[in-house]
């Protein structure tokens, strides 16, 4: 009996050149043990269409995998990508250890590689042989002759500085870290232009994100910087060194979420499909896997804005400068308030939009237009097309999905210009928000668009089919309203998806034009995770879909089914699960929470010209009261300053206003705010159980000062200390957490804020798009700060009020740490309270003992999955 061989898989971006490179392979093979080599294809997207797909690579390295392992060969751009994500996918881990993607050229060395498969080498010698296949070329022909020097920058006159970097983000220069190093080029006066020694692409000028990307440059890639000017030498410098941090990414050390791994089809899944008549698109190419979940309903088709270039006479150029500089500045407008009402760790996509309003690639290239005679739209529109077809042509799919980002950023200018209104082209569906009034820009304050907003929602929940979205139009979809997303085109790495992902609407890309084609109404189920779509699907096709979509709300029913119960550990131990309350107290009601963990008192003194007189406080404390059904409320005294400014308290700038007057600094500066707060907090303590806590503690010199201001308030009600009454701090600045045991016998409770603990800690802004990696409040920095105040609390309970209490896989850590009150958004509190149902103290008080130990967040991750 033959042994099994080594398999071999082709990716190849055409499947015409992979099934012929596979054809002339098996030439080479004969007899049994030419018969035993396994040669799969994962190429194309379908029999026309270039492109690769990563769960079709998955696929493949499966069938080829007979026990002795398998070697991928690739050609070139996403192929690597592709491959290397496909591992991840790989159902069976041991799977991947078997496996071993070759760097060798696809036609020469897959037929090596056939060759030595067959003749019994083993996935290393099958490598090794793949990748000399061109070997005997190379010494027929000769070395190929170097690359000539670069050319000096054209620029004129002053120091000439070079020097080189290695892109090491996951996904190249993209947009976010292209953005990046042209921002990091604001101000200097230097002309600086990069080019890929490698791909022979460039010079492009760093000063264009357009450019930037242009250059197609993928992690791995060697870039030569040439500046010229009076400040080349720092221009060279901070590129080299933005390039030493990484640009703000850090290497993938999981798969990414824009392809999750696909689901298992069980053949009763695979019959009812099969059995149902109902069309199911993209069998062949896709659709793509671009948003987790799955989705059951009817189609709402969206038909984009046809966005015509006008056909109108050039007025004088200085006129037609100033109208396209006024479409640029609504642009910026827009986008900018849409950013705003976008989750931080997703604003970074609009920061790199509103970057390219000031890339000189498109806003020089359109002032040439005028220059040449041409009117503003007609020019604008010209420069974007140019800049589009260069992305566009790039060979990763990455990058060419950044085309779609020039052209969601220039048809918003092109609005601007060619409407009275510019507004903002939205979906035919009800969108969040509740504003009805009109507004002459095109999002609401709630960041809805105010041509969707209608009071209440006029359809059922549908299933909104596109030929794509932009991300402006992705960001303010209301889930309750769109279950979930078809899209004929788009790309699972594109910004469109990362903000569905953020959004929660399941959803698939890339199903082919046949989808824009379907009856308003028509039945549609998705599954966003496997990549699968079926269109009018039978009973049969329903009821498959519908148990996979009830299988994931079970967990979640049962958990609100249970959210009013107190939080109890499998062994016994009691932890206080809260919610976090701003403006919207009604959001408390009904959460099953066990009291409100921090009530953010500054949305009663923001965006108003003076402050709220101490009736006001108190009514709005009350009602937070009431809606949380009398249980204890922590009041948060006013968090703002520095970041946060008030206009009716001026306060010089500040160079960095985190690490400014905010907080209790600035309260203890305006004792007039801090007693009128504390009067209010005083009054509503006398009529429901309140802990007063404060804020941006560094000392216990600011918390006694607190203390004593409180006191004083009390004296000054004249009816005693209210019952119940407790004092806390927020655990926000690292020197707190170090010394707890200092602010212990003051406080009732410690609270820790891990949003801005983190950012202090690892010395990265939580808001900020360039440092996002760093700030992982999983960081064992982090962990650590949190075990030295449950260490240092005494008998003061430990309570964490951040982001991070809300994840339901950290919230176990965080009790076996020492945590007991957990405060989190309110759709989080039932799935929180379950965790810790599901944990046992003991248990998990070893794996935080670990968890401080590890490395880096991704080890921590690791344990916190390998727990679960």
């Amino acid at each position: 009996m033959t042994e099994a061989a080594v398999g071999l898989v082709a990716v190849s971006h055409s499947r015409a050149l992979g099934e012929a490179a596979v054809a002339l392979a098996r030439e080479m093979l004969h007899g049994p043990a030419g018969e035993a080599v396994r040669i799969e294809v994962a190429a194309g997207l379908d029999a026309t269409t270039f492109g690769t797909d990563a769960t079709a690579v998955a696929e493949a390295i499966t069938a080829a995998d007979r026990g002795a392992g398998v070697v991928v060969l690739m050609d070139l751009g996403s192929a690597v990508l592709s491959a290397e994500l496909a591992l991840e996918l790989l159902d069976d881990p041991s799977a991947r250890d078997r496996v071993l993607l070759c760097p060798a050229p696809l036609v020469e060395g897959l037929v090596a590689a056939a060759v030595a498969a067959a003749g019994g080498a083993d996935r290393a010698g099958v490598a090794a042989e793949a990748a000399s296949g061109a070997d005997a070329k190379a010494a027929q022909l000769g070395p190929v002759a170097p690359a000539p020097a670069v050319e000096p920058a054209v620029g004129e006159g002053g120091a000439e500085a070079t020097g080189t970097f290695v892109v090491t983000p996951p996904h190249g220069l993209h947009a976010r870290p292209a953005a990046l190093l042209v921002q990091a080029l604001r101000g200097l006066d230097a002309q600086v232009e990069l080019r890929d020694p490698r791909t022979g692409r460039g010079p492009v000028p760093a000063a264009s994100l357009t450019g930037v990307a242009s250059l197609g440059a993928g992690a791995g890639a060697e870039i030569e910087v040439r500046a010229r000017g009076p400040e080349a030498r720092e221009a060279v410098d901070a590129l080299l060194a933005l390039a030493a941090t990484g640009f703000g990414e850090a290497p993938p050390t999981a798969a990414p979420t824009a392809a999750p791994t696909p689901a298992t089809t069980s053949t009763a899944e695979a019959a009812a499909e099969q059995a149902t008549g109902g069309a199911a698109f993209g069998q062949e190419r896709g659709p793509l896997p671009a948003s987790p979940g799955i989705a059951i309903g009817p189609a709402r088709l969206h038909r984009a804005v046809d966005l015509r270039v006008p056909d109108e006479k050039a007025e004088d150029p200085a006129v037609e400068r100033e109208r396209l500089h006024r479409a640029l500045d609504v642009a910026r407008r827009t986008i900018t308030t849409v950013r705003d009402a976008t989750p931080a760790s997703e604003a970074a996509i609009f920061d790199a939009h509103l970057t390219m309003l000031d890339d000189p690639a498109l806003v020089d290239a359109a002032r040439d237009g005028i220059a040449a005679g041409s009117a503003a739209p007609a020019a604008w529109a010209s420069a974007v097309d140019a800049a589009e077809r260069t992305l566009a042509a790039l060979p990763g799919e990455y990058l060419r999905a950044r085309a779609a980002d020039v052209r969601a950023v220039g048809d918003e200018v092109l609005r601007a210009l060619v409407t009275s209104s510019s507004r903002l082209a939205v979906p035919d569906v009800p969108t969040r928000g509740t504003d009805a009034t009109p507004a002459p820009t095109p999002l609401a304050p709630s960041g809805a668009p105010t041509d969707q907003i209608h009071g209440d929602r006029p359809t059922p929940p549908a299933v909104l089919v596109a030929a794509d979205l932009t991300p402006a139009e992705a960001a303010v979809l209301d889930p309750e309203a769109v279950v979930g997303v078809v899209l004929a085109g788009g790309s699972a790495t594109g910004h469109a998806a990362i903000l569905l992902r953020a959004r929660g609407i399941p959803a698939v890309m890339g199903a082919g034009p046949a989808v824009l084609d379907l009856d308003p109404g028509t039945p549609i189920a998705l599954d966003g995770t496997a990549g699968r779509l079926v269109v009018d699907p039978s009973a049969e096709v329903r009821a498959v879909f519908g148990a996979r979509l009830a299988q994931r709300a079970e967990q979640e029913a049962a958990a609100r089914a249970r959210a009013g119960e107190p939080a109890r550990t499998r062994d016994g131990t009691d932890v206080l699960v809260g919610v976090n309350v701003g403006a919207d107290a009604a959001s408390a009601a009904g959460t099953g929470a066990d009291l409100a963990g921090l009530v953010r008192t500054e949305f009663l003194f923001l965006d108003r010209a003076a402050p709220p007189d101490v009736d006001e406080q108190e009514a709005a404390y009350r009602a937070v009261a009431e809606a949380l059904g009398g249980r204890r409320i922590v009041l948060r005294t006013l968090d703002v300053g520095g970041d946060k400014p008030l206009p009716y308290v001026p306060m010089p700038a500040e160079a960095n206003p985190f690490l400014g007057v905010r907080g209790l600094r600035l309260a203890l500066r305006r004792p007039d705010l801090l007693a009128d707060q504390l009067r209010a907090i005083v009054r509503t303590a006398h009529a429901t159980p309140v802990s007063v806590m404060f804020p941006m503690v560094t000392v216990p010199a600011e918390l006694h000062a607190a203390r004593a201001a409180l006191d004083e308030t009390i004296a000054a009600e004249g009816r005693g200390r209210p019952p119940g009454l407790e004092v806390g701090i927020m655990v926000e600045v690292p020197a707190v957490a170090l010394t707890a045991a200092a602010f212990a016998p003051a406080v009732d409770f410690l609270s820790i804020g891990t949003n801005d603990l983190t950012q202090y800690t690892l010395a990265a802004e939580r808001g900020s798009a360039e440092v996002a990696a760093l700030a992982d409040p999983l960081s064992p920095a982090v962990l650590r700060l949190v075990d030295a105040t449950c260490r240092g609390a005494g008998t003061a309970m430990v309570a964490v009020c951040g982001e991070l209490a809300a994840d339901p896989v950290a919230a176990p850590l965080l009790v076996g740490l020492g945590v007991r009150e957990l405060s989190v958004a309110p759709p989080a509190v039932a799935l929180v309270k379950q965790a810790v149902r599901e944990a046992d103290a003991g248990e998990v008080a070893a794996l935080a003992a670990r968890a401080l130990d590890a490395p880096d967040p991704a080890a921590v991750r690791a344990l916190l999955t390998a727990a679960d």
